[in-house]
């Protein structure tokens, strides 16, 4: 497979796993990342995780034991420092009462210019969150979302819920496309990627396995909404790919134009998988920079 042009990470934090700024550019260097989409994630009273501090900025960590995540100064602070390197990301927390407002201020003040990542404890489609994508959708702004299912089958069959989910299934998803067909959305995690496969409601773990079953709801999902498009971040497409290496080839041939490059984290795992893959070179350039480039004009470097 041809080497890229250059590698666009659609989805990445920083003061995330131990790296700040200058980590994250030394890690973007080493693996030639050319810059990165980076994004926020602010954790509200309800969508508090106490196992994920140790991940965070130990200097947000408050006397009560929470932590706010990664917050829109720790991004505006990154791209300041860097130029040319961070396409700055920003949701506000659509809970609170003039989220819109704040994603446009943050788009106007701070050239924010993609509203993710969408990461809380409430449903994608309720009405507070569509009015945050709507607001986004007029500001051309891709919504990156993350979505985990409130509930998987036990070995038994019975639903059981899980307490770290978020947005909802894929029908609430499915839901807030049609509401905002002005917006474009970037969906990620693992209740996303787990319908990749028609099995996925049988599906015990969070991370599914096994062969990939026919009737995956994604296929449907990408027919129905135009403004549907997906990161292939963390290890959450990267196991759904790896089910079916086969399989991996024809739905990013067939999806080649709805698909971006992403890590979530760092490393190179996701582009060693891409790389072992018969990709044709129109779909290698499309995934790693140019659905990007469609979505996000790149940064302005300072020389």
């Amino acid at each position: 497979m041809p080497a890229p042009v250059q590698l666009v990470d659609s989805h990445q934090h920083v003061c995330w796993h131990g790296r700040d700024a200058r980590g994250l550019v030394a890690d973007m260097d080493a693996h030639g990342i050319g810059y990165a989409w980076l994004l926020t994630w602010l954790i509200g009273p309800r969508d508090e995780q106490p196992e994920y501090h140790e991940f965070l900025n130990p200097a947000l960590h408050g006397p009560a034991d929470t932590n706010p995540g990664i917050t829109l100064g720790e991004v505006v602070a990154a791209a300041e420092r860097y130029p040319g390197r961070f396409v700055p990301g920003y949701c506000p927390h659509p809970e609170w009462r003039n989220a819109p407002q704040l994603l446009e201020a943050a788009h106007r003040m701070h050239g924010v210019r993609v509203c993710g990542e969408w990461k809380f404890r409430m449903l994608i489609d309720d009405p507070r969150c569509l009015e945050v994508f709507r607001t986004a959708g007029r500001l051309q702004m891709p919504v990156v979302i993350h979505l985990d299912v409130p509930y998987l089958a036990n070995e038994a069959g019975a639903r059981v819920f899980q307490s770290k989910w978020y947005g909802g299934t894929i029908d609430n998803l499915s839901r807030a496309l049609a509401a905002c067909p002005e917006t474009v959305f970037v969906g990620h995690a693992p209740g996303f990627w787990r319908e990749i496969s028609g099995d996925a409601d049988t599906q015990s773990a969070v991370y599914s396995d096994g062969p990939i079953a026919p009737g995956g709801r994604l296929h449907e999902l990408f027919a129905r909404h135009a403004n549907l498009r997906a990161d292939l971040s963390a290890s959450s497409a990267l196991r759904a790919l790896r089910r079916d290496p086969r399989h991996a080839v024809d739905f990013l041939a067939r999806y080649a134009d709805r698909l971006l490059f992403g890590r979530d984290i760092y490393g190179t795992l996701l582009h060693e998988f891409l790389a072992s893959l018969p990709l044709p070179d129109d779909v290698v350039q499309a995934i790693y920079w140019r659905n990007a480039e469609r979505l996000v004009a790149p940064p302005q470097r300072i020389s």
